[in-house]
């Protein structure tokens, strides 16, 4: 077994996932790398079943629910490898995932982090929502992947099987350096879930790594195992938290036009839930920004620990009027010169 490299699953009430889903991790991984699942916390018996089913696995016990970001940095504090494997539980494994992204990065010590194609579960021959075939944002932080633009996903034909650079890995399944994790401090414990593995691929760019998507390992997602998609609260920790990554990476000559533009698109996205009837989505907007302003010194401090460089793979564009208003529905219609190099 090759102790270098950690699976991590983070795990909070998701014992019918693991039950599910772990066997295959188990089959697919130990020859490549150990086994931990690290619990937030559950109150589903999902670490007495972990104990009975699979004693083979380690277990870190998390004394609180800190949600994704927080409860990672907690649980890989203890995780001696070079190289960890952030894994939801809601994935299916596929034989022979973990060696080429390791490959990958023992290849390229320039790359921090790097995530397999994620296709769908539940429409295997589509990719999947978190992550596809690896992440980019555009110039007003509006995050899409090749393969998904907002809610159209693309069937995998092979369009995308080349390992390119990209601007964010899915935290569905980062496979990333434990050195530069630590560096970076981990996660943004404070975006509790949702957008801090973009956050954190942002600053690692800012420190001079890239991140790669490798589709030699292919991976099956299930999605919104813990926040369903049309909860208002993923929508709130979406929105707050998008805007606090923006505010303390931008360089210093963007903030106020996008900022700007934000705000408006924010607002119209606002009052179009609350005409749709979604009066909960509406208020997560508007609970959104007042999070970010009232906590805004401590945004201001986090700003000032970064070094603001321009970075290669943002979208120098607007996505929501490519997909929306000019009806671009695939990563490949969008026009290439347009991505920072």
């Amino acid at each position: 077994m090759d102790k270098k490299t950690a699976v991590v699953i983070l795990n909070w009430n998701g014992k019918s996932f693991l039950e599910k889903f772990l066997p295959a991790v188990l089959q697919y991984s130990r020859q490549d790398a150990r086994v931990i699942v690290a619990d937030n916390a559950s109150s589903d018996g999902s670490v007495d079943f972990l104990k009975a089913r699979f004693p083979e696995v380690d277990i870190i016990e998390n004394p609180e629910n800190g949600g994704f970001a927080k409860g990672y940095n907690d649980a890989l504090a203890k995780v001696d490898a070079d190289y960890f494997v952030l894994l939801n539980s809601d994935i299916e494994v596929t034989e022979n995932w973990i060696p080429p992204v390791i490959s990958l990065l023992e290849n390229n010590p320039e790359v921090a982090a790097c995530q397999p194609i994620i296709r769908s579960y539940h429409q295997p021959e589509k990719f999947e929502y978190a992550g596809a075939a690896g992440g980019f944002i555009d110039a007003y932080g509006y995050p899409f992947c090749r393969g998904r633009l907002f809610q159209h996903l693309e069937e995998d034909l092979g369009q995308y099987n080349n390992a390119v650079e990209v601007f964010w890995a899915t935290g569905a399944c980062m496979f990333v350096r434990a050195e530069v994790f630590r560096q970076l401090g981990g996660f943004d414990a404070d975006f509790f879930a949702h957008m801090e593995e973009i956050d954190f691929c942002w600053r690692a760019k800012h420190s001079g790594y890239k991140i790669m998507v490798c589709p030699e390992s292919r991976v099956f997602h299930v999605g919104g195992g813990t926040l369903p998609k049309q909860s208002s609260f993923k929508t709130y920790l979406n929105m707050r938290n998008n805007i606090s990554m923006l505010y303390k990476n931008l360089p210093g000559h963007r903030l106020v036009p996008v900022f700007i533009l934000r705000l408006l698109l924010d607002g119209i996205a606002a009052f179009k839930f609350l005409i749709d009837g979604g009066f909960a989505d509406f208020w997560a907007v508007v609970r959104a920004h007042m999070s970010f302003y009232r906590r805004f010194p401590v945004h201001r401090k986090k700003r000032r620990s970064i070094s603001h460089e321009e970075v290669s793979c943002i979208y120098r564009g607007n996505i929501v009027v490519d997909h929306f208003i000019k009806r671009k529905k695939k990563f490949s219609a969008l026009p290439q010169h347009k991505f920072s190099r």
